[in-house]
């Protein structure tokens, strides 16, 4: 078999019919395509992660530990209302643009655009009072009023994007993206060293999403309509359609971020702060699986029903991946705690060194939910990825009660991974028991998880800066990878495109 994995199954995909409308999707070369657009998505994001290296120690240390801390928790309110209004608009979006055309099509777009609207105006007036009830006070009231104006431009443009990632542009969403995080910076940089407060920061959200709004706009216009369209009998089909993944995303953003409320409401702010820390660094480590199984997401709502021998394998498939990269990442996490912590922090940051190293180990269980997710929510499967992220929700707040009185952010890390394993056990269970056949290898844990653990033992132990010991730690979980033959094929294709080389 071929190892374009996302491209072929285990049985060839019929060609495509030549008098069909040139849809990407259609194409034989749409799998290698969506590989190519999730290694450049990623590639992407991790270029905003070091954008951020540059805005975040600046915050900390113009705002200070507990001033950050008020900070992130009022980012961390707008995006759970965020979630809860985005109500799983842009996946029941992405699979009517890929499955309709013509005026059907916009006017799906039109009607969702109106929903977005209205949806998330909603929202963001739910989060500036809960602030007011929250007694954050009036300064912090109105920077979530900001914050919230700044969430309702960048939904409108997630949604709007919808286009550009149904036709498999992803270099030009992947450069919207970046655009948006270079204006974001570039303005914190600006606002720090003028000395503005905690305010004027988190409104740095609203001409940041507006700059990416404009571009994409400019991307697709002439293709879809701008107009949003407020017939309220007309979004029913989308409602009923999107509800269900609306409740698993809110749950699942809900109770990421619980933690950091529960704190800021029970526990001292200085733990606040190293938690928020922590939370920070892996709240943007946990967006990479969305933005490299995400690619995939357009073939397999086209190949749910159509093709189910193609579907079952693009699933196990990214539930290989997910376990390899998940588990590469963790050992980078584990090794470069310490370098990650002194550049956004300083020493006096160190405390919060042990917080990242505990909460860092939910980014392997937040790739195996979201490999194992996307099949089960393309299923309507939603019962089940619903139950485990309300479990998820469940065990969180209750760890999080019992464990900060005694451990402080400790106590806020170890309750995340519990809750964020059990949800992903729940879900690979799922899929490996789902209806359509879908091989999920038992003995790829072991195989995967053991070079990681000795990857990681290796590059702690070596007396390096933690860079090096995460290249050599990289170096040799590589080596055992391909000496137990689990390094994945679809990396080597992509590098061999990348060399312009070809593999067989």
């Amino acid at each position: 078999m071929s190892p374009m994995s996302l491209a072929r199954s285990g049985t060839p995909p019929a060609a495509p019919d030549p008098t069909a409308d040139m849809n990407p999707l259609e194409s034989p070369e749409a799998g290698a395509r969506a590989l190519r657009g999730g290694s450049l998505r990623t590639g992407g994001y991790a270029l905003t992660i070091l954008l951020s290296l540059i805005a975040v120690p600046l915050l900390i240390r113009h705002l200070g530990i507990v001033g950050y801390g008020r900070y992130v928790t009022i980012v961390s309110l707008v995006t759970i209302v965020a979630s809860l209004t985005e109500g799983g608009l842009n996946a029941i979006a992405i699979r009517e643009y890929t499955t309709t055309r013509g005026e059907k099509r916009l006017q799906m777009m039109r009607d969702a655009l109106g929903m977005r609207v209205v949806l998330t105006s909603v929202g963001a007036l739910a989060a500036v009072g809960f602030s007011a009830a929250a007694g954050y006070g009036a300064p912090l009231v109105l920077g979530t009023a900001l914050a919230a104006t700044g969430m309702l431009l960048q939904l409108v443009q997630a949604l709007l994007g919808v286009s550009l990632e149904s036709e498999l542009r992803f270099a030009s969403l992947t450069a919207v993206e970046l655009l948006r995080q270079v204006v974001n910076v570039l303005l914190i940089v600006v606002l720090v060293l003028s000395g503005a407060g905690v305010v004027v920061l988190l409104g740095v959200a609203i001409p940041a999403s507006a700059v990416s709004l404009l571009a994409t706009v400019l991307l697709v216009r002439g293709r879809l309509s701008l107009q949003p369209v407020f017939v309220v009998r007309r979004w029913w089909p989308l409602v009923r359609d999107s509800a269900p993944w609306a409740l698993v995303a809110a749950v699942n953003v809900v109770y990421f971020r619980l933690a950091i409320i529960l704190m800021s409401i029970v526990a001292t702010a200085v733990q606040t702060g190293y938690f928020a820390t922590s939370l920070r660094v892996v709240e943007v480590l946990v967006g990479v699986p969305a933005m490299a199984v995400g690619a995939a997401y357009p073939i397999l709502t086209r190949t749910a029903h159509a093709d189910r021998d193609r579907f079952s394998y693009v699933s196990g498939r990214l539930f290989e991946l997910s376990l390899v990269t998940g588990a590469w990442m963790v050992m980078c996490i584990e090794v470069g705690a310490p370098f990650v912590i002194h550049v956004l922090a300083g020493h006096r940051g160190d405390p919060a060194i042990a917080v990242l190293r505990i909460q860092g180990l939910a980014v392997l269980a937040t790739f195996l939910a979201v490999g194992c997710g996307f099949p089960l929510l393309t299923l309507r499967h939603f019962r089940v990825v619903v139950l485990a992220n309300g479990a998820a929700l469940v065990l969180s707040a209750a760890l999080t009660l019992a464990l900060v009185g005694q451990l402080g952010a400790r106590g806020a890390a170890i309750a995340a991974v519990a809750a964020e394993f059990l949800m992903a056990l729940v879900q690979v269970r799922a899929l490996a028991r789902a209806s359509v056949t879908v091989r999920l290898d038992p003995l790829s844990f072991p195989a995967v998880l053991i070079p990681a653990v000795l990857a990681t033992g290796i590059g702690l132990a070596l007396p390096v800066h933690p860079l090096i010991g995460i290249a050599v730690g990289t170096v040799v979980y590589t080596f055992l990878l391909f000496l137990s033959g689990r390094f994945p094929p679809e990396i080597r294709e992509i590098a061999a495109v990348r060399l312009g080389t070809h593999v067989r």
